[in-house]
């Protein structure tokens, strides 16, 4: 039995699709439990005991909107250490390295709490500039994206991509063990990304670069918490010093096939396609 956490979200819905397609036993885990489902709670202790109870392998999405997410996750990861759990899948960031503060502590202590385990660090995600993201309303409300980001590039990827990495991490007889940088096969600037937008969604978008002030004041006013808010600006910040200019092989070396590209996602999914509600954190990935 796998447990995914996170199960109705971006990648969740996913992974727990893919598992039920290939006859694997899938338990979906979400705070809106439908038929079938269970309900979890990160922030509800009182859900964990049952969302664990005979799971063999787990895809660990974080709390979203959590700076910190590692009080919360961790007592989790630990009762699934002493249930038995022996494989566990951590959706994180190429943003977060293991041990720094926050997301960074969980993915240190996933190996040493489970025999079997791997840590997926996607680039930003593809959806973010087409669903109920921020940059998804503002691109289709306004015409424009708002980022701190200035010219510098992103691997940005298809959410179904990791997914994919993800089932693979879950059920390949060998159990990766590592950690993986997943990006999609070009590196695009937010203005690239808004010329694809516009070329592919039939009305112009534009990139509006800001400071990373500006940011944080424009994601307070649309409800983000103020050191979520301030989170998020800075990553745009470090977008713009090259953190993110980079393009990997993994999803190829993993899959069996290329990434995709955000030409070919936007063409599946614009205009109107189906939206689906964000599953991870703390990155606007």
């Amino acid at each position: 039995m796998i447990l995914v956490t996170g199960g109705t979200g971006t990648t969740g819905r996913l992974v727990a699709a893919t598992l039920a397609d290939a006859g694997r036993p899938v338990r979906v885990a979400s705070r809106r439990a439908s038929a079938g489902d269970v309900r979890f709670d990160w922030y509800d202790p009182g859900t964990h005991h049952a969302a664990v109870e005979g799971v063999t392998g787990v895809y660990l999405i974080p709390p979203v909107g959590e700076v910190d997410p590692a009080p919360v996750m961790l007592p989790l990861l630990e009762l699934a250490h002493t249930r038995g759990v022996r494989r566990a899948v951590l959706l994180s960031s190429s943003a977060i390295e293991a041990g720094t503060p926050g997301l960074g502590e969980v993915q240190a202590r996933l190996g040493t709490l489970f025999p079997e385990w791997a840590v997926l660090r996607p680039s930003w995600f593809m959806e973010n500039f087409v669903g109920d993201h921020p940059h998804g309303v503002s691109a289709r409300e306004r015409g424009e994206i708002i980022s701190a980001t200035g010219d510098a590039r992103v691997g940005i990827v298809d959410p179904a991509d990791i997914a994919e990495v993800a089932v693979r991490a879950l059920t390949d007889p060998t159990s990766h063990d590592t950690e993986h940088l997943i990006t999609g096969p070009e590196r695009l600037s937010y203005a690239e990304i808004a010329a694809v937008l516009t070329d592919t969604g039939g009305q112009p978008v534009r990139h509006r670069a800001v400071s990373e002030a500006a940011l944080t004041a424009y994601h307070e006013a649309n409800g983000l918490p103020p050191d979520f808010a301030r989170f998020l600006a800075s990553l745009d910040t470090a977008i713009a010093a090259g953190a993110e200019d980079r393009t990997t092989s993994t999803v190829a070396d993993v899959t069996g096939r290329p990434p995709r590209s955000f030409r070919d996602f936007c063409r599946d999914r614009l205009p109107g396609g189906p939206r689906s509600t964000p599953d991870r954190a703390p990155t606007p990935t």
